[in-house]
């Protein structure tokens, strides 16, 4: 399990970790204690957490999404240009990139005022539903989402169906039809993950804010924020034929 798809698979669970982590706790003690409120420092708190794995991640996919590339358009470099410096320097990039973009977004938000009645409309502190209930001018708030949206979520988004475009026609070039299913085959878990999580990240972030929150669809926040951390390990590991005989041998 010492190759770059399994590296970045396991900067994937931790990332998944971490963004579940933000949420499942607080969300599952007010369902206990029958109540709905959290405190305006843990509401940033968990909107920083939450922001940075989601951002994070897009990132996180992109690259994965070129090391498939790799790894199926040129198989006989594959091996030193994902060497192991290579795949630490791009997961520093990534961590530190999506550090920036939360840490900024997050100083805006807790910048700015809230008169009440301060009440989210959603389970979880993120950044349109909380821009919502600001008294203040949040308009720097809205550029900043919106050039992340721009940069990280359609600019990675791109970069992702570049690089499929560039694997789909290499595979349509393999001959043997069982070679063209084996090449697919290594591609298709993330391919999987990729579809369910931009959908549903770029349907929430890319609404206006103020749009009625009322109409705002909190499944597809319920998808991206508990649904997708629980299918990846499902799709990633389980119909791994290699992690499974690694698990199966422990």
């Amino acid at each position: 399990l010492h190759t770059p798809m399994y590296f970045f698979i396991c900067n994937l669970a931790i990332l998944d970790l971490v963004g579940i982590s933000s949420v499942l706790p607080k969300m599952l003690e007010n369902l206990i204690l029958g109540k709905n409120t959290i405190s305006f420092e843990g509401c940033i708190a968990q909107l920083f957490t939450f922001t940075f794995s989601c951002s994070t991640e897009l990132i996180l996919l992109t690259v994965m999404s070129y090391d498939r590339y790799l790894a199926i358009c040129q198989p006989l470099h594959y091996i030193t240009t994902m060497s192991k410096r290579t795949c630490i320097s791009l997961m520093a990039g990534v961590w530190g990139i999506g550090t920036v973009n939360s840490l900024i977004n997050t100083l805006l938000v807790a910048q700015l005022d809230f008169c009440g009645p301060n009440l989210v409309q959603n389970f979880l502190c993120e950044i349109p539903p909380v821009l919502a209930l600001s008294c203040s001018s949040t308009s720097l708030s809205e550029i900043m989402v919106y050039m992340a949206d721009i940069i990280l979520g359609m600019g990675n988004f791109l970069l992702v169906i570049l690089s499929y475009c560039l694997i789909i026609t290499t595979i349509l070039k393999i001959q043997v039809s069982a070679g063209k299913w084996k090449a697919f085959s290594t591609c298709s878990s993330h391919l999987a993950i990729v579809g369910l999580f931009y959908s549903t990240v770029l349907y929430i972030y890319t609404q206006p804010t103020n749009t009625p929150l009322e109409k705002k669809n909190k499944t597809a926040s319920i998808i991206y924020t508990l649904v997708t951390p629980i299918l990846n390990p499902l799709i990633y590991s389980l119909r791994n034929k290699v992690i499974k005989a690694a698990f199966w041998k422990i």
